[in-house]
């Protein structure tokens, strides 16, 4: 029997666990993508809150399915939870609605037919962001935007020299910037979401560059590296967790070598500065504009 699970549901929903992981916050997970059609006996979702986002997974959900298997979706009431219903029957299936812990369960038994999957793959896939004119796909962070954060950054980096880190690479948009540095002798990107990996890839086509599927905060340190830069993020599974952060900026200082610089910014309301006093030698508020703080670090 072929079992799928995307995301981590609570207890509560007792999720399967001999399934088969697919969701692309996870490390060495499958990909819910890659699933042949009509080979899963069981699906069951934690669903993403992102409309585009959580639209993508049902559709590869139902379209992995047999007829006759069971799909199975729980989100927040707050974060997509209140959507599900409709968002499901808009593929042309029966669903049966539930409320449990604050969230909503649906469960659809996958008819022979189901309606507009591929519309709903395209919209949420990866794709070719007009303006951006970079790949990226919903879900990824600022995914169809420059975020503010990394703009600010971008626009006070200095040319780096020698071997360095980008730590939380999203798509690639602070990657680019740093390679325009001729003296930069090689990159290592590393993300968490598989997806912003796949959009690194295809974007950064610069020999220098690596790109890394892997969570930052559990990354190989050997205090080797020249530079590290930075736009942490601060939301796990959509709740707000500084340490995420504060985890960033103790893994960059770590990697660095004695001298060396981490440029980390932040949203401004966020506290990171004890952080920073404790793991660097001298820190440095470089700019404080937008909502948002610079930092220079250097070990």
């Amino acid at each position: 029997m072929t079992v799928l699970l995307y995301g981590r549901p609570p207890a509560v929903f007792d999720p399967p666990g001999d399934a088969t992981q697919t969701s692309p916050l996870i490390p060495e997970s499958a990909a819910l993508e890659a699933q042949a059609p009509g080979s899963a006996d069981a699906v069951m979702i934690y669903a993403p809150p992102g409309v585009l986002e959580r639209r993508y997974v049902l559709a590869l959900a139902l379209r992995a399915l047999k007829a006759g298997g069971r799909l199975d979706v729980m989100a927040p009431k707050d974060k997509g939870g209140s959507r599900l219903g409709k968002e499901l029957k808009a593929f042309g299936v029966e669903v049966a609605e539930t409320a449990k812990a604050h969230h909503r369960r649906c469960v659809v038994i996958r008819p022979r037919t189901a309606d507009g999957l591929d519309a709903a793959i395209q919209a949420g896939g990866p794709q070719i962001v007009p303006g951006l004119e970079a790949w990226s796909q919903p879900g990824v962070f600022a995914w169809d935007r420059i975020d503010p954060g990394t703009a600010l950054l971008a626009d006070h980096l200095p040319p780096m020299k020698g071997e360095g880190v980008d730590l939380g690479c999203g798509y690639g948009a602070l990657a680019t910037v740093v390679l325009r540095s001729p003296e930069v002798t090689k990159l290592k990107l590393v993300d968490l979401d598989r997806r912003a990996i796949q959009a690194a890839r295809r974007n950064i086509e610069d020999a220098r560059a690596k790109v890394w599927w892997s969570d930052a905060r559990t990354l190989e340190a050997r205090g080797d590296k020249d530079f590290v830069v930075s736009n942490p993020p601060f939301h796990d599974g959509g709740a707000e967790d500084r340490r995420l952060g504060q985890a960033f900026v103790r893994k960059a200082a770590e990697l660095l070598k004695k001298g060396g610089t981490a440029w980390i910014v932040a949203n401004r309301h966020l506290p990171y500065e004890a952080e920073l006093d404790a793991a660097f030698t001298r820190v440095r508020l470089v700019a404080d504009a937008g909502g948002y703080k610079l930092f220079e670090a250097v070990k």
